[in-house]
């Protein structure tokens, strides 16, 4: 079946072939399709999640993205630095990219999202995300680990 990580990922193989041509055909048909803007140079694995057809993606050349990463609709990941730049925008394995999401890496440096990361929908992510790191909000900050229920309920009774 045909869908837009699946068009991505052969943009990205013809890119890395240098057949430039081919490579922007298949990301203008991905476009075209499915309104995402997946550029060829961004360095992918073949098993990239683009849910609800990758409606409104829009990813910077500069990215660089692992295995497993899920990546719902109208996500933005930018990079303030020109393309080919050494500085990117690195997203580890198995991440999970919330809807509305935007990631972007700020200033001449590279931004990194660990492995197993999770980004809240409609977060704004402009510092490093550390592996297995929960971040929501705007700016994005990690979530506090649930109160236990023992120090719930010593919390309720101290309060009574």
């Amino acid at each position: 079946m045909l869908n837009p990580s699946y068009l991505w990922w052969l943009s990205s193989q013809a890119y890395q072939r240098k057949m430039y041509f081919m490579a922007r055909i298949l990301k203008a048909i991905n476009f075209l399709i499915f309104h995402a803007i997946l550029p060829p140079e961004v360095e992918m694995e073949k098993d990239i999640k683009l849910q609800h057809y990758a409606l409104g993606v829009v990813i910077h050349c500069n990215t660089k993205i692992g295995h497993r990463v899920e990546i719902f609709h109208n996500v933005t990941i930018a990079a303030n630095v020109p393309i080919g730049s050494e500085h990117k925008v690195f997203i580890g394995d198995d991440v999970i990219i919330g809807t509305g999401v935007v990631i972007v890496g700020r200033g001449y440096q590279s931004l990194t999202i660990g492995n197993g990361a999770i980004i809240g929908a409609n977060a704004v992510v402009t510092k490093d995300v550390p592996p297995g790191q929960t971040v929501v909000g705007v700016p994005a900050k990690p979530i506090q680990k649930a109160l236990s229920t023992s120090s719930m309920n010593d919390e309720s009774v101290s309060n009574r």
